[in-house]
């Protein structure tokens, strides 16, 4: 069909060839607990230095929950995550309290006893990965960087890239919505913007599948944004391919505007959206790195070789 040909022409990866020639070849399947608990990302990640937000409290067990009080009294503001959620679903940002009350990022008021059920449904494995049961964390609050405040709405923008062989191959920029919730979840209806690798500049938006110019809560205009320190976002990323030890990785990454970029989360099965958001396929990129003969074993020099390697053509 000619539309098939259309995306074999532009290097679209689809899901079944990702799993089948990146995927399954590339990630053994024993070492995806690392990325798919979040509480173990982060603690493999504090170990080598790899630079995460600050690690609050854990709920493991009910019994835990009940000296709920307790445990949150040293904090204002938080992020309540389960350890081995998926999509962003479970997780609630507290930015501080009003009228006796947390508030989320959203603006809605929940009490205590809010809080100490949503804790429970974690626990129960109501967002884990096949309803397994779950532990509860709570976690530092990124703040928002000045450089995203008007394209963003009620959260934190987050910089996905995906590495190959511990070699970053494309970038997007996630913006929260009033639709996502203020999550950075393109499912959910955030905005994605491809980042061009070389530089960090921002590129062509997409929200719900469909191409935009502008935030759509906003108005304001997500082509040509400069991520500040983007050399730093691509040397983090790379960081991880060791932390993981998968070869097809997807590395998500937030700027904080008092520490810098944090790593947030690891994906070994990222999505494919991320090439609607650049308007130019995977499958060419990866080849090149498939066919290097060695990988250097720092992250600095990974991104040089990105840049000697992958100086491909952006979308317009």
């Amino acid at each position: 069909m000619r539309w098939t040909k259309r995306l074999r022409d532009l290097g679209i990866l689809g899901l079944n060839a990702r799993n089948a020639e990146f995927i399954l070849p590339y990630n053994k399947r024993r070492f995806y607990p690392r990325v798919d608990d979040k509480l173990e990302t982060k603690r493999r990640a504090l170990e080598k230095g790899i630079h995460v937000p600050d690690l609050y409290q854990v709920i493991e067990i009910e019994r835990q929950n009940r000296n709920f009080s307790t445990l949150l009294a040293p904090y204002q503001d938080f992020v309540l995550k389960p350890a081995k959620g998926s999509g962003g679903d479970g997780i609630w940002v507290i930015t501080g309290k009003r009228q006796g009350k947390w508030v989320k990022s959203s603006g809605a008021l929940v009490s205590e006893d809010d809080l100490q059920f949503h804790v429970s449904n974690i626990l129960s494995g109501m967002y884990s990965l096949g309803g397994a049961a779950d532990t509860a964390f709570f976690e530092y609050r990124v703040k928002i960087d000045a450089v995203f405040e008007k394209v963003s709405y009620g959260g934190v923008p987050d910089v996905r890239v995906i590495l190959f062989r511990g070699i970053p191959v494309m970038a997007m920029l996630r913006l929260p919505t009033q639709a996502s919730d203020g999550k950075a979840n393109l499912h959910q209806g955030a905005v994605g913007a491809g980042v061009d690798l070389d530089t960090g500049l921002t590129t062509n938006g997409v929200c719900l599948n469909m191409q935009i110019t502008q935030h759509p809560d906003t108005g304001e205009s997500i082509r040509d944004i400069q991520i500040p320190t983007w050399d730093d976002f691509l040397i983090l990323a790379s960081k991880c391919y060791g932390l993981a030890e998968l070869d097809y990785l997807g590395v998500d990454m937030v700027l904080d505007a008092q520490r810098g970029p944090l790593v947030l989360e690891l994906n070994a099965r990222p999505g494919l959206s991320i090439q609607i958001c650049n308007r130019i396929g995977l499958k060419q990129r990866l080849n090149v790195v498939k066919n290097l003969t060695s990988i250097p074993p720092y992250a600095e020099d990974r991104v040089a070789l990105m840049r000697e390697h992958l100086r491909l053509a952006q979308p317009n």
